[in-house]
Parts: structure tokens; C-alpha cells; sequence
């Protein structure tokens, strides 16, 4: 456990303890658990991030949103100055961490979260500075001096930005969570998907950004660099852009009707033993190839042992029963399929618990949820910028039931 106090009130430690009990009570999977918790003594707010759990608390009542997103904006900074974020790496870079935090809250309330200003303030860790740290026995990697941008009215970007390559990337990333049940039904299907942004850009450009069809759009969350009133008045995204890598925008697309591929499970089970088989193919063709499909599922704790085929691609059963079978891509002359036999325990005549079968895809160059940017307008530049754009559409929660 990893702990920092933002305040000058200090918090007792116990309260960690009675979050653990609260997620044991709950089942004791912290990704399950509710974001906002109210405990005797204090107002908790926790997320979990590759299987890290990030929790802070409050005394008093505040707005529940700012509590998650400054703990989403630690995870975000800490796996973009790590290069991941796991237990190992928070372990090796406690010192940064610390720095970080530092910067990142003051008494209790956000200050700086732009990692491209804290990149400034306080050097990622890499190879050379370690072996300094080593030699000198100076720890610290926080800047003498402050970056202009933390005294500007655009606190994200610097104030003489000067980059040689002059062009900015739009990446369209959309994850598609479905549901469909037993009897083949499309129960639920909606998209998350994120406008992220590479700009390496001179000077202080204004960007204008507007799409094809926006009233699609839902639950919209912005980067701070974005003006609000363009978009609440013409849903148009307006922004100076921070340089480098960032999100400029979230959102979700619901009540979507169809899917690109489909999934049809058949157990028959009989005797002590339970026939499987599996079959995939293309539902709705997107027009670009399908790669990366997997199928996974978990085999019920009654099954003794499985025998499993396929005609297309590897199976791999695991030892805590978990079933991957890795497609790639579908190929055009045959449907690829799965099948076997399960063995059931001794006493059992047929299967009760039916397994979910989670599916994997991923398909470049097309966005599912239909959304099209229109035009980006860049002003204030010395030269024509290069503009590029791409969209990749994967599944995010992508479940069958049987």
C-alpha cells in the first residue's frame, strides 16, 4: 500500500482497512465495487486500473465527479510517465510517485494534472537517472524552476511551442459492449469511444473540429483545452491543443441495432457428458477486414475434463479452466468452428451452469457507431499543417450467452 496525505489534516490508516472489508463483504473484486462508498467517518471515491486500486476520501460532502476524475488523471499520469502501471513499476518509482502527487494536488484540491506540464516540472525516470541518483544520492527529479504555462491562461501548452514536423493526427478508438442471449438476440449494444489527438504543432494554433452527424453523440466528456460554448451551441469541439499525445474527447453511442460478428454456442448434454460447439462468422460486414477475433469462456467448476477441436485457429485450455480460442481473421471459404465433448463430475447427468463466451475483434480504418468527422480547421500557424486521420472500432464487453 502506497499512501499520501494531501492535507494538513491527517487521515488514519484504518479507513483502509474498512474499504478491504467493504470489498470482501461485496465479493472481493475491487473492479465490481461502486466508485462512490460512504463509510462512517468519511466519503471514499476509488477506481481500478490494471488491477491496481486507487482510493481517496473526504470529510465533507464535494462533488463526486472530481473525485474520480483527479484519481483517473493519476492513473493516466502515472501510466504515461511509467510506460504501464503495475505493482512492480509503482514499487521501483515510489520517489516519482510521491513528486507527482505532489504536484498534482495542493491542500486537498487539484492544481497541476497536464502530463506534458509535469513532464517539465519533474523528469520521467529513465536509465541515466537512476545511475545519477546512485552516484550523487540525490533522489529528487522535481525542476528548480517553474514552466511558463503554469502562470498562463492555457496552463497545458507552452508559450513558445517551436516543433519542426507541423502535423497533427485525430485517431477515432471505439470499443463496442454487447450483449446477446441464448437465443440469439442482440439485447444491448453501445459504443465508448475516444477522440485522441497527436499534435505537434508551432506556436499557439486554434483548432476547430466538427463531425458529419453529432446528435449521436452521448455522455460527452472533454479535455479541459476544449471552449464549452461552441459545442453547446453548434457541437463543434474548439480547442488550443496541448502538444503530444492526449484525449480530447469521450463519449458513447447507444441503441446501436447491429454487430459485425456473430457467435452461436449449441450444448447438449447427456449422461455425464456435454457436447460443445462454437460457430463464427461475419454478421454485419464493416467493409474492413476483422482481425484479432478470440472467443474465451469459462468452463464450468462440474466439468471434469474437455476435449476441444477446431477447424480454424488454436484452442488453449488453462488451468483455472479457461478456455481461449485464438481466430485471427475468418477465412473467406470455410466458417471456422469449435467443437468438443466435456466430461462432467460423477453424480452429474447434464450441464446446470452454462458458460458466457467473451469475443474479442479489432477492425482498422471503420468507427461502428457510424461517427464521421466532417472537417479540422487549424488557424494560426506559419505554415500549412500535415492532417491525418484514422478510426479502429474493438469490442470492449462483448458477451454471449447460452
Amino acid at each position: 500500500m502506497l499512501e499520501k496525505q494531501m492535507t494538513a489534516h491527517r487521515v488514519d490508516r484504518s479507513i483502509c482497512a474498512w474499504f478491504w472489508d467493504y470489498v470482501l463483504s461485496q465479493g472481493g473484486d475491487s473492479s465490481k465495487i461502486l466508485p462512490v462508498i460512504a463509510s462512517p467517518t468519511h466519503y471514499l471515491f476509488q477506481i481500478f486500473r490494471e488491477g491496481i486500486t486507487f482510493l481517496a476520501c473526504a470529510q465533507v460532502e464535494m462533488p463526486p465527479l472530481m473525485g474520480i476524475e483527479f484519481l483517473c488523471r493519476v492513473a493516466d499520469v502515472l501510466t504515461d510517465y511509467l510506460g504501464g502501471l503495475n505493482e512492480d513499476l509503482i514499487k521501483d518509482n515510489f520517489v516519482i510517485v510521491y513528486e507527482l502527487l505532489d504536484e498534482m494536488m495542493d491542500n486537498g484540491f487539484p492544481l497541476t494534472t497536464e502530463p506534458s506540464i509535469l513532464r517539465e516540472m519533474i523528469a520521467p525516470p529513465n536509465i541515466v537517472s537512476k545511475m545519477l541518483s546512485v552516484v550523487t544520492g540525490k533522489s529528487s527529479n522535481v525542476s528548480n524552476t517553474l514552466p511558463d504555462a503554469t502562470s498562463s491562461f492555457i496552463p497545458w501548452r507552452k508559450s513558445d511551442m517551436k516543433n519542426a514536423s507541423n502535423e497533427v493526427y485525430v485517431n477515432l478508438v471505439e470499443e463496442m459492449d454487447a450483449v446477446v442471449n441464448r437465443e440469439g438476440v442482440l439485447v444491448k449494444c453501445e459504443i465508448y469511444g475516444e477522440i485522441q489527438v497527436n499534435s505537434n504543432l508551432p506556436g499557439l494554433p486554434d483548432l476547430t473540429l466538427s463531425f458529419a452527424n453529432p446528435t449521436i453523440l452521448n455522455d460527452v466528456r472533454f479535455h479541459p483545452c476544449v471552449r464549452f460554448r461552441p459545442w453547446e451551441s453548434d457541437q463543434i469541439l474548439s480547442f488550443v491543443p496541448p502538444d503530444g499525445q492526449f484525449k480530447l474527447m469521450s463519449y458513447r453511442v447507444k441503441k446501436l441495432k447491429s454487430i459485425p460478428i456473430y457467435v452461436k454456442p449449441q450444448l447438449t448434454s447427456d449422461a455425464g457428458n456435454c457436447r460443445i460447439n462454437v460457430l463464427v462468422g461475419i454478421r454485419n460486414d464493416p467493409g474492413k477486414t476483422i482481425d484479432s477475433i478470440t472467443v474465451q469462456f469459462q468452463l464450468p467448476l462440474c466439468v471434469a475434463s474437455a476435449d476441444l477441436s477446431s477447424n480454424h485457429g488454436t484452442v488453449d485450455i488453462l488451468a483455472d479452466k479457461t478456455c481461449n480460442w485464438s481466430i485471427g481473421r475468418i477465412p473467406k471459404d470455410k466458417s471456422p468452428s469449435l467443437s468438443g465433448n466435456l466430461v462432467l463430475e460423477a453424480g452429474l447427468d447434464r450441464l446446470h451452469v452454462f458458460p458466457v463466451f467473451n469475443v474479442g475483434f479489432k477492425i482498422m480504418g471503420v468507427a461502428l457507431s457510424s461517427l464521421q468527422i466532417d472537417k479540422l480547421d487549424i488557424k494560426n500557424t506559419p505554415s500549412r499543417p500535415y492532417k491525418g486521420f484514422r478510426a479502429l472500432t474493438q469490442a470492449g464487453e462483448y458477451e454471449v450467452r447460452s
